[in-house]
């Protein structure tokens, strides 16, 4: 294992996992973490200089263009992902980067909201990104993020535990409070996801200098529910932990 930033997203079979993945909207994302991501958001993004850590296939900055924001630097180290976010996009207050979270150039001062969907948890030293991000917001501005829940990354992978008849019985959680990187597998073997405690996460914020405004562990809405019953074990355990903090104006 290795503290470098991690690309496993150009890997082409992961690449080709998630793309199916997210093009079926057949994950957790769009049926949990998306609507609880945009309440972790201001109330309005017009005018708003906007930073994307890990855009993806640049949904959230094409979003936020939509709902006024004035620009936005979206940031992937996917060379896969960046060139179909920009197969998608065309509008010039996008602009993509190829960086890594951990080595983005970010400056002081320059971003009102700085996000990231479900990223930090590849990120090794969460303490350095977020006094990074601390830095790069201007006085007032927020950090949402998302990341999956501590209860899922402390074993890593799934770790329901079933009877002889393969029904789930509960969620095994173990080595809690450890921290570190885990592998796992998703998509392909050797997928590292950091470990940390929900008491790391608020309190690195802290620590940098921010405000908590929000903290959400969403489960199911009854709309999902209603067309996807499944959905209901997800009221077992939480699979995403968001969190808004804001810096002091």
């Amino acid at each position: 294992m290795t503290d470098a930033p991690q690309n496993v997203y150009d890997d082409p079979a992961f690449f080709a996992g998630y793309a199916a993945l997210r093009e079926a909207e057949s994950g957790l994302n769009a049926v949990l973490e998306q609507p609880a991501f945009a309440r972790m958001l201001p109330a309005s993004l017009a005018g708003l200089r906007v930073l994307d850590l890990g855009c993806g296939f640049g949904d959230f900055a094409r979003a936020a263009r939509a709902r006024g924001a004035a620009s936005v630097l979206a940031v992937d180290v996917s060379a896969r992902m960046l060139a179909e976010a920009g197969r998608r996009t065309a509008d010039p207050g996008i602009r993509y980067e190829q960086a890594s979270i951990e080595t983005v150039a970010m400056g002081e001062g320059g971003f009102d909201l700085i996000v990231s969907s479900l990223a930090l948890h590849y990120v090794a030293d969460y303490p350095a990104a977020v006094r990074r991000i601390a830095v790069a917001l201007a006085p007032g501005g927020r950090f949402a993020f998302s990341v999956e829940h501590p209860m899922c990354t402390a074993l890593g992978g799934s770790q329901w535990q079933r009877d002889a008849e393969g029904r789930k019985l509960h969620w095994r959680v173990d080595r809690y409070g450890e921290e570190g990187p885990r592998q796992t597998r998703w998509f392909v073997d050797g997928v590292i996801k950091h470990h940390r405690t929900i008491e790391t996460y608020v309190g690195t914020l802290i620590a940098a200098g921010l405000v908590l405004a929000r903290l959400e562990e969403p489960g199911p809405v009854p709309e999902a529910l209603a067309s996807r019953p499944t959905l209901e074990e997800e009221r077992r355990r939480p699979p995403f932990l968001l969190l808004a903090a804001d810096k002091p104006a």
